[in-house]
């Protein structure tokens, strides 16, 4: 039946394009009216110029120089400057201690934007919960990293460390070069897999053969990948990718086998209980730590919650760590004269033994200073970010409004030029104490500061 002369199809399909075209002014106006409110909030913060749709995106061209262009820009803007991702979503970038020093003493939580991508990974462990949640968990977690429970880990790390040594030794008897970063961040998966659940992977021998192992390799990876591919930041995108289904399948696999090791540790503890039995350890690895933490009201943690803080514990503990052991090696290696007094104060500290015993980390100052000098010039986490619940008022009177995104460069507070002179030399005489002494605490921060500062870093 025709009315009017129309179809009832023609009808539909118009009333279709009349609902898209609904929705894509709704979208526009949105963006519009979120474009206007981030240009009020970044009015008092002058920076470089940004493409009206894509904003400063175009400007990182993953060529390994995306962090100097950080640099550049620091040196026109004092303290912050804002950087656009796209037409609407606006960061005040910070590269000053005094900057860093207000927003980092603060409880703001980070910013969900940029921690997003762990969710479906690490849960809602200690890198992104917020709120009473986050300090439930960091008041339980915190006793587990008292120095008494650390100290036997040092022997765990040295038996890895031997290890990769061997290794190493059989690859020195060649000419052809190998990638160390593999070798040192199976190295720390080593350990970290006996810390946590005082297992012997044997990874660093059978690295292809254990599917946990090249999960949380693909996972890092993955990750990795989404945040440097902005199209990837799309949820639905990355979902219908190839990387997505990697992502997810590898995502299975390491929660079923962090799953699987709780309920097995869960089943021995409640037999040794049930029977009676006490069992002498030589140490508590992470998961004793997790299965035993209790807040004041005798509550401990869920199995969803143990398993999230065990795979942020196998993340951040391996990952960014293999990143800046590889580093100072590279820094060592470029400046051989402080290698080589490295090379002779460990020696003395050893004193005819094989390994350092956690008694001996005080004996070592100048390697201290060579691996913080390293960390100043390759912090493994490069920034962070915090999402404003407050106004946010910073010592030179400029204010920002609740909602604004903060993103803190590490990376630029330790290249900036008006903290450290000549920032781009390897010098560890800077991390003296009478050299350190009138610096500010907030120029150093490769672990971040104030109450997010990472647990029983250096």
């Amino acid at each position: 039946m025709l009315l009017y002369g129309i179809s009832p199809f023609v009808l539909s399909v118009n009333h279709v394009f009349a609902l898209i075209f609904l929705a894509c002014l709704l979208t526009v106006v949105k963006l519009l009216i979120v474009r206007r409110k981030g240009v009020k909030t970044m009015e008092r913060f002058p920076g470089p110029p940004a493409h009206w749709l894509f904003g400063h995106v175009k400007e990182f061209r993953q060529d390994g120089h995306d962090l100097e262009k950080i640099v550049k820009w620091m040196e026109l803007y004092q303290f912050a400057f804002p950087l656009w991702f796209g037409p609407s979503l606006a960061v005040l970038n910070i590269h000053h201690p005094s900057y860093a020093k207000t927003i980092l003493t603060t409880t703001e939580p980070k910013d969900d934007y940029a921690y997003k991508f762990f969710i479906p990974w690490l849960g809602d462990g200690l890198l992104v919960s917020t709120g009473q949640k986050w300090f439930r968990h960091r008041r339980l977690l915190t006793p587990g990293f008292h120095y008494d429970v650390l100290k036997p880990y040092v022997k765990l790390i040295s038996d890895s460390t031997k290890v990769m040594l061997d290794k190493w030794e059989v690859h020195s008897r060649s000419e052809e070069s190998f990638e160390l970063f593999k070798h040192v961040s199976l190295m720390t998966l080593d350990s970290i897999m006996k810390c946590a659940f005082s297992c012997n992977s044997n990874c660093q021998t059978d690295s292809g053969t254990n599917p946990y192992i090249q999960a949380v390799f693909d996972l890092c990876h993955l990750v990795n990948l989404r945040f440097r591919v902005f199209p990837y930041h799309s949820k639905a995108i990355f979902h219908l990718s190839p990387h997505g289904y990697r992502f997810r399948k590898a995502a299975s696999i390491a929660h079923n086998h962090t799953a699987e090791v709780i309920r097995k540790r869960k089943e021995v503890l409640k037999m040794e209980e049930e029977q009676g039995i006490v069992k002498n350890r030589r140490y508590l690895d992470f998961l004793d730590i997790l299965l035993s933490a209790r807040d004041e009201h005798q509550q401990g943690l869920s199995d969803e919650d143990i398993r999230a803080e065990v795979d942020t514990f196998m993340f951040e503990g391996h990952d960014t760590t293999a990143s800046g052991i590889s580093w100072i090696f590279y820094n060592l290696a470029c400046n051989p004269e402080h290698q080589e007094k490295c090379r002779q104060e460990i020696q003395q500290a050893l004193d005819g033994k094989d390994t350092l015993e956690w008694e001996d980390l005080n004996k070592i100052p100048y390697t201290t200073m060579c691996i913080k000098e390293s960390l100043r010039l390759h912090p493994p986490v490069p920034g962070i970010s915090r999402k404003l619940t407050k106004p946010l008022t910073f010592f030179d009177g400029r204010t920002v409004p609740e909602g604004c995104t903060i993103g803190v460069s590490i990376y630029g507070i330790h290249m900036n030029s008006t903290v450290w002179e000549n920032p781009y030399k390897f010098d560890p005489l800077r991390f003296l104490p009478e050299n350190a002494a009138n610096r500010s605490p907030h120029a150093f921060v490769p672990f971040s500061a104030g109450p997010r500062f990472v647990t029983r870093s250096v």
